[in-house]
């Protein structure tokens, strides 16, 4: 994912309310919510709600199914972690620059990726 796209949807979440229904949705896990308890879940205007969710939708963040009379919205997982991904995969991956901050997290008796998780030694401060 390129940095555009990362800037666009963390654009997105960094609205307030855009933020509370991702989380809301994400939270709903994977059967998602139907769009009125979405609502009352975040104490929002039906017109409000439409127009974070359209925002939402446009960069992929969250989805949305109609089943009968009733619209389910669900957070787009793989997205999430595509973005979440990316800004990972970016963390410490310059270690041999002595003057970054955490520079001196990479030495010592524990130095080194013991698994995937443990590669990035900021991810544990």
């Amino acid at each position: 994912m390129n940095i555009d796209d990362i800037a666009l949807r963390l654009e997105a979440l960094g609205n307030p309310t855009r933020l509370r229904i991702f989380q809301t949705l994400v939270r709903a896990g994977e059967a998602g919510m139907p769009v009125g308890r979405l609502q009352e879940r975040i104490g929002i205007a039906a017109s409000t709600l439409t127009h974070h969710c359209q925002k939402l939708m446009q960069v992929g963040l969250v989805t949305q199914e109609r089943r009968s009379t009733v619209l389910i919205c669900r957070a787009n997982y793989p997205m999430m972690r595509e973005v979440t991904g990316a800004l990972l995969d970016q963390c410490c991956a310059e270690p041999d620059l002595q003057s970054e901050p955490h520079a001196d997290l990479h030495t010592g008796p524990h130095a080194g990726p013991q698994t995937e998780m443990d590669a990035c030694r900021c991810a544990a401060s």
